[in-house]
């Protein structure tokens, strides 16, 4: 067989899966069970102990979701990976694991309101506390640093707005400050973006979007760039000092390059417990197998429905990176060239109500909260996803009263129009 590295196309096909030992099947089997028999006293115990890697209970680890971890990490170009329950657990898991109470992080302001939410409100009871920079002010990242800092959280295309991060610059603020650079992959997929390219130390993604891309399936991910120093300085005690837990290993020492992947699974995933089924696993995979086909249908669906919508003497503004006059657009040639993504919003001439009628008249784009869906979705974020917000943070993330965020499906983009004339004509 050659040394050529696979292509991305075919890494989405193959990496990671082997035919199955046991019976053939060539599609990998949902293991649908809660434990695995171990081969004797002496097997388990290495298990226990970290000696030795192989499955011990679903909750911690299971073969199908292995064949998820390892195609992910590959696609994204990372060392290793660890599937979760859901986006939002994979944030908690990657934090748990560099924070301690009193600690801090900086978020950008550019991100999905579930996100705002969690670092404002929920990640408090935990004693971790979030500082706001402003994407298209890098400086601000920097002026956010103190020696509480333990990381950097940005998403490589923002939600809603669809608006693109200068990821390699905010990874020198990261570099400089000698913390971690977390990219929230979820709206590019590694088909648009790969963030570690870029100076990402932490990948993660929400798995029911886009790379599961058929919304029916909840996941999450964490990829390990392998990138990260974990022993310097001393600020990352759970990865650098004995575990307890474990007969004293120091993980960055044991583990290495994957020494992150490692402590989410065996000190965040088996004691936070928000493990992914395995059936949701293969759902996600079967979805990932046709993740380069559809998401350049989106990109190409996306930007001739912007278009579109530019033209409209309805719509006042509209914010797709894909757009040449867009200031985003020369941040998407440099870092997705192959499509600025699928999610973008626009903003109404008749503000909060125009948004909320435009949204009940559409007839093929459904009304949901969510994006990435092989089917177009709508929905007006001040009203819904981003309404915990006071109006002017709705401003800051761009989810102003007028905006509707769009996410575009793999439909003929001719019947995608056609909805939205009507809606905007009535």
């Amino acid at each position: 067989m050659s040394d050529r590295l696979p292509g991305f196309s075919t890494l989405a096909v193959h990496a990671g899966a082997q035919p199955d030992p046991t019976t053939g099947a060539r599609a990998t089997p949902i293991y649908q069970t809660t434990s695995f028999v171990f081969n004797d006293a002496d097997h388990a115990a290495s298990l226990f102990g970290l000696q030795a890697f192989g499955n011990i209970y679903t909750r911690i680890g299971n073969p199908t979701n292995a064949v998820l971890e390892e195609r992910v990490a590959a696609l994204e170009g990372g060392t290793a990976a660890l599937a979760v329950a859901s986006g939002h657990a994979a944030q908690v898991v990657v934090l748990q694991q560099l924070m301690q109470p009193g600690d801090e992080f900086i978020a950008a302001r550019k991100l999905y309101g579930g996100s705002i939410n969690q670092f404002t409100h929920a990640f408090k009871s935990f004693g971790w506390n979030v500082i706001w920079a402003d994407p298209d002010d890098i400086a601000s990242f920097e002026r956010a640093v103190t020696p509480r800092t333990k990381a950097i959280f940005i998403e490589s295309i923002a939600n809603p707005a669809g608006s693109i991060t200068d990821i390699e610059a905010i990874s020198t603020v990261a570099r400089k400050a000698g913390v971690p650079l977390i990219v929230d992959n979820t709206l590019a997929s590694p088909y648009l973006i790969r963030p570690i390219d870029h100076g990402a130390d932490i990948v993660v993604h929400s798995l029911t979007k886009f790379l599961g891309g058929h919304g029916n399936s909840l996941g999450g991910i964490i990829v390990d760039a392998g990138t990260f120093d974990w022993s310097t300085g001393g600020k990352y005690p759970m990865l650098s000092e004995p575990r307890p837990e474990y007969h004293g290993i120091r993980l960055q020492e044991t583990f290495g390059n994957f020494a992150f992947a490692i402590a989410c699974r065996v000190l965040g995933l088996r004691d936070l417990g928000p493990a992914l089924s395995p059936f949701n696993a293969f759902m996600i995979l079967t979805g990932i197998e046709t993740l380069p086909l559809r998401m350049q249908k989106h990109c190409d669906n996306a930007k001739a429905v912007a278009e579109f919508l530019a033209g409209h003497p309805a719509v006042a503004s509209v914010s797709y990176a894909g757009l040449p006059s867009d200031k985003y657009n020369r941040l998407a040639r440099k870092y997705a060239p192959k499509g600025a993504g699928a999610v973008f919003t626009f903003s109404l001439k008749g503000g909060y109500d125009a948004g909320v009628n435009l949204v009940s008249k559409l007839q093929l784009f459904s009304h949901l909260a969510n994006v990435g869906d092989t089917r177009s979705l709508v929905i007006h974020p001040a009203s819904t996803t981003h309404s915990q917000l006071d109006d002017a943070a709705k401003v800051k993330s761009g989810a102003g009263p007028d905006v509707v965020r769009l996410s575009i499906g793999i439909e003929d983009k001719e019947d995608l129009i056609a909805d939205l004339e009507q809606a905007l004509g009535a």
